[in-house]
């Protein structure tokens, strides 16, 4: 005779150390950001608040920046930018990556270029987008679309490569049209690599877009913080630069992240 009150203390048990783990974590976060807080506050008051303004006074200066407009347009400026750069990458970097991870040739042929292009600096990137289009829209997409292409291209191939052989022989073997097996097989495996690689170049291309607009752009937030700078205002420099942190933060930890867990959720068996 099996105890009934033991699955249930169970699950409350576990419901109970998720909750302390959670405000654990949470209550590390918080006296984390508080102590940068403290830290950055005695610093401005060593160097001096011409060269680090106070925390709060930058504070103050987002919250005019945002209340003002001005942030709301010059975001949405860089981030059609870095879209717009991000499906170049994906319609070059996808079929490369495919063909690089499907035909042992296609892999010779491509993998040095992509390599290189992989390494050269984002600031070299930036320098070269200003020479061919100068202050246009167009040099901060190339710009995103030559730093993310490698990324999206070797994990495509790397997730092709790391597909089980067994699979494939028995979808041929079951007579399973090729649209099934790219449906059921292939895609399901690249996925988690290509999310990977958007990932990691989402935070570069990022970097090397607002780049490209402090070197030649008329909008955006590399644009603004150019222009703080031309001005002598650190203040509102770092301003700019935290808001931009703080929005990479939000696209990371709200977006990316709940894109992440949908896509993947049939890994848990459709549990979020």
């Amino acid at each position: 005779m099996t105890d009934t009150t033991a699955q249930p203390d169970g699950e409350l048990q576990a419901v109970r150390s998720a909750t302390s783990q959670r405000r654990w974590r949470t209550g590390a976060v918080v006296l984390g950001w508080v102590g940068f807080i403290v830290i950055w506050e005695l610093l401005s008051r060593i160097i001096g608040e011409v060269l680090l303004p106070g925390a709060f006074k930058v504070g103050g200066e987002m919250w005019d920046i945002v209340r003002s407009g001005l942030f709301v347009e010059h975001f949405l400026a860089s981030i059609g930018k870095v879209a717009l750069g991000f499906v170049w990458a994906v319609l070059f970097g996808a079929p490369i990556g495919f063909l690089m991870g499907r035909s042992r040739y296609w892999k010779a042929f491509f993998k040095d270029t992509v390599l290189v292009a992989g390494s050269i600096p984002g600031l070299a990137y930036a320098v070269m987008a200003l020479v061919i289009f100068g202050i246009s829209l167009w040099g901060p997409v190339l710009s995103v679309a030559l730093i993310s292409m490698p990324y999206i291209a070797i994990n495509v191939a790397e997730g092709l490569e790391g597909v089980d052989r067994k699979f494939l022989q028995m979808s041929q073997a079951y007579g399973r049209k090729p649209r099934d097996v790219y449906r059921h097989v292939l895609i399901p495996a690249i996925l988690p690599f290509v999310f990977a690689g958007v990932r990691v170049s989402f935070a570069i291309s990022w970097k090397v877009e607002q780049l490209t607009e402090v070197f030649g752009s008329n909008k955006g937030v590399g644009f603004q913080i150019r222009s703080a700078f031309q001005r002598f205002s650190v203040t509102e420099v770092l301003a700019w630069v935290l808001l931009f942190i703080a929005f990479m933060l939000l696209v990371e930890r709200v977006i990316l992240v709940r894109a992440e867990r949908r896509l993947f959720r049939w890994r848990t068996g459709g549990q979020d």
